[in-house]
């Protein structure tokens, strides 16, 4: 069983047995909260679980693969309060994907901190480069741990039965027997290694993609190179170096090395290229940077943060360096700092007048030195919200030069007064201060910041609607290095009153969008009604869950995830005549039609916290967010007590007439007559990064987080309206 329980790219060194021995350590919580617990690696190599030292009880358990790194030393605001109590060499800090806190301890002794951090880290980097193969052994890995109640290497039928429920299968017992007995080779009356692989296989065969690969291929059994080829140029729709690709995925997925002598594909081979990153829904090219960065900066969307400071509500929540950490790493380019006057000639950052805890300037400046260049190396923006005494003022202005250095952008990039807004490729590593200035910008050109007043956020609205209506005329006297702060509110009406001002606006000046103060629970706005105007800095709460930020990470997930997303030709033209509640004013052809034959889903997650680990009922949502008129959803039938392999095969369509600013977003849902439908996955991303034909959707959890193998199986059409020469 050894072959199947631990990965076989890992080797087992000492460390790692010594992991598996187990350590005690403490788990601190804050300064007060050190509690004992007994960390053990699993022998999976693949799974952590700690016990309490007191009561001996299994507390929680997490993979590796929902490990994003290990911190050493006192890198946490917990383990910094302790340095005087514990040296760093016996601390580290353990940072989980998502919204999960994070895990501090603090070990007996530096040799076993070292042993846990060296020991994480190389596990880390073998979750981090499985392949596809190598990614389902270890979900076959991973049940089998589940599954395997007294631990024995084997399973019994009754252990397959609790398999079969926790994996969201509903199974008649005959079934479930036929396949336990076909995969019992040795008739022993329990599955052990190679069997347990066997019957997985056996409950997860794709009927609907076997059927698909016989439509193709003449015996029934593989893909010959050109048999590939007719597959991916009819269904696909790749029509460039077609060949050349069908030979890079037999050499990339088929399992076999006699058919990858030959140039075949075969069935297995076939469904691993369909769920792999180039038989994903989301165009592989787009994931990388593909877009032109040469342009000025009001010409991106931009990924903007409110309240960055905070990891929960408005009110009382605690604020956090990590909530900077987190926003920069998911590649947030706008960031939100609120200083207010602190002890001791120090200023403070946390939301005024509330009970939300507060950090230094100085710390939320260091983490911006150590992590804003990290994911992307365009520029970030700071959005200071300034409300410090002159004298703690000079303090703020001291801290961000000595700490930033030349990353500080203190003059314009040429010293002359720009005519038009610099773009990310010439800010590069730059951090831009976003804030009220005294004074004009020719004659501060060597001041601490490029950027004339920001309008507050509380005496703009007048003003910019008196501006917007001024257009023409405001174009002369206001400068591109000025931006407008507006509340969600402020920026509705202007959509209302002058949506094609607003967009041409925006083609030449920032706009800056944030949620209402009425929000004290950080729930967000929608973002997509802004980027329909072309705002480019819609400031949302990173640290709420749900549709909105869905749209975020799905317009962000592409461009190599820089943060900064070129907007269409009509957002950039200003003398644009666009104007999204006239999708008419789009110059075009006419409206694009989206098919979409949602088929089959695999291995969905049950319900958090469900009562009694209930089998979901999941129906499928398609949602269009984009211009009003393209706003649209549609969602199948659901399917009873089936979250394992559900099949649809239903046909939902959509007209879109702006789709360049079109997201889709697919949700998956545990139907419940009496009440609220569960969520239970989801995936969103611009429709132009759809790839069309046979996809799979990989879903992602409500944190935005990867939950494999769930997935959809649907097919694509995009149909564009003919051209007017076509006519």
């Amino acid at each position: 069983m050894a072959s199947l329980l631990c990965n076989a790219r890992i080797q087992l060194t000492d460390t790692l047995e010594q992991m598996q021995q187990g350590t005690l350590m403490r788990k601190v919580k804050s300064k007060n909260w050190k509690k004992q617990r007994y960390f053990k690696l699993q022998d999976d190599c693949m799974t952590i679980w700690y016990q309490s030292k007191r009561t001996g009880k299994i507390e929680s358990a997490f993979s590796i693969s929902d490990v994003e790194t290990v911190r050493e030393g006192h890198q946490s605001e917990v383990l910094q309060s302790l340095a005087e109590e514990f040296p760093p060499e016996r601390c580290f800090t353990i940072v989980f994907y998502g919204r999960r806190g994070n895990l501090d301890l603090i070990a007996g002794s530096a040799e076993e901190a070292q042993c846990w951090i060296q020991g994480l880290r190389q596990l880390i980097e073998v979750a981090t480069s499985m392949d596809q193969r190598e990614k389902i052994d270890q979900w076959i890995r991973d049940w089998f741990q589940k599954a395997d109640k007294n631990k024995d290497g084997r399973m019994n039928f009754k252990e397959v039965q609790r398999l079969l429920k926790m994996m969201n299968v509903d199974m008649n017992e005959d079934h479930a027997l036929r396949l336990f007995q076909d995969a019992d080779k040795s008739e022993s009356g329990t599955l052990e290694g190679e069997e347990f692989v066997l019957f997985y296989k056996a409950l997860t065969q794709r009927e609907e993609v076997l059927s698909l690969f016989q439509d193709f291929s003449e015996d029934g059994k593989k893909l010959t190179l050109l048999e590939l080829v007719d597959f991916l140029r009819q269904e696909q729709l790749e029509d460039t170096g077609t060949e050349e690709l069908a030979m890079e995925l037999i050499d990339k997925y088929e399992p076999s090395e006699t058919a990858r002598a030959r140039h075949v594909l075969s069935a297995d081979g076939f469904l691993m290229y369909l769920c792999s990153p180039e038989g994903s829904i989301f165009n592989p090219h787009h994931r990388e940077l593909w877009q032109d960065m040469t342009q000025p900066l009001c010409h991106y969307f931009i990924s903007s943060s409110h309240n960055t400071y905070l990891i929960e509500d408005q009110i009382r929540g605690q604020s956090s360096i990590e909530g900077y950490i987190r926003a920069l790493k998911r590649g947030c380019r706008c960031l939100e700092v609120d200083c207010w006057d602190g002890p001791n000639g120090e200023p403070m950052v946390y939301h005024g007048h509330t009970f939300t805890s507060k950090i230094p300037f100085r710390e939320v400046v260091s983490t911006l030195e150590k992590y804003a260049f990290k994911t992307s190396d365009y520029p970030v923006i700071l959005s200071l919200e300034n409300h410090c005494s002159m004298e703690q003022q000079e303090v703020l202005a001291q801290q961000l030069k000595a700490i930033l250095g030349e990353k500080l952008l203190t003059t314009t990039t040429d010293g002359r007064v720009p005519t038009q807004l610099p773009s990310p490729e010439e800010l590069k590593h730059k951090i831009l201060l976003k804030g009220k200035k005294i004074g004009r910008l020719e004659d501060t050109l060597d001041g601490p910041g490029d950027e004339a007043p920001d309008v507050s956020d509380d005496d703009n609205g007048a003003e910019v609607e008196e501006e917007r209506r001024r257009a023409k005329e405001a174009r002369s006297h206001s400068r591109p290095s000025e931006i407008s702060s507006l509340s969600e509110a402020k920026a509705r009406k202007l959509i209302r009153d002058m949506g094609n001002d607003f967009v041409r606006h925006n083609t030449w000046q920032l706009t800056r969008v944030y949620p209402s103060g009425m929000r004290t629970d950080s729930s967000n706005y929608s973002p997509q009604e802004m980027w329909n105007v072309g705002c480019q800095i819609v400031a949302l709460n990173f640290q709420t869950a749900g549709m909105e930020m869905d749209l975020c990470d799905g317009l962000f997930s592409q461009n190599g995830r820089c943060g900064y997303v070129l907007k269409p030709p009509f957002m950039r033209d200003k003398d644009t005549l666009f104007n999204p509640s006239d999708p008419d004013s789009r110059e075009g052809p006419g409206p694009t039609t989206l098919t979409i034959q949602v088929i089959s889903g695999q291995q969905l997650p049950k319900v958090a916290n469900s009562k009694d680990g209930a089998i979901i009922d999941p129906l499928v949502r398609v949602e269009i967010h984009g211009v009003p008129a393209d706003q649209a959803h549609q969602e199948t039938k659901h399917i009873e007590n089936n979250g394992f392999n559900p099949r649809w095969d239903e046909m939902l369509q959509f007209q879109l007439h702006v789709p360049e600013l079109a997201l889709v977003r697919f949700v998956v849902e545990d139907y419940d007559k009496t009440s609220r439908n569960d969520f239970v996955g989801q995936f969103t991303l611009a429709f132009t990064n759809i790839k069309p034909g046979y996809r799979h959707i990989h879903l992602l959890s409500k944190d935005g987080t990867s939950i494999p193998p769930s997935s959809l199986f649907v097919h694509i059409r995009i149909t564009e309206p003919p051209s007017p020469e076509q006519d």
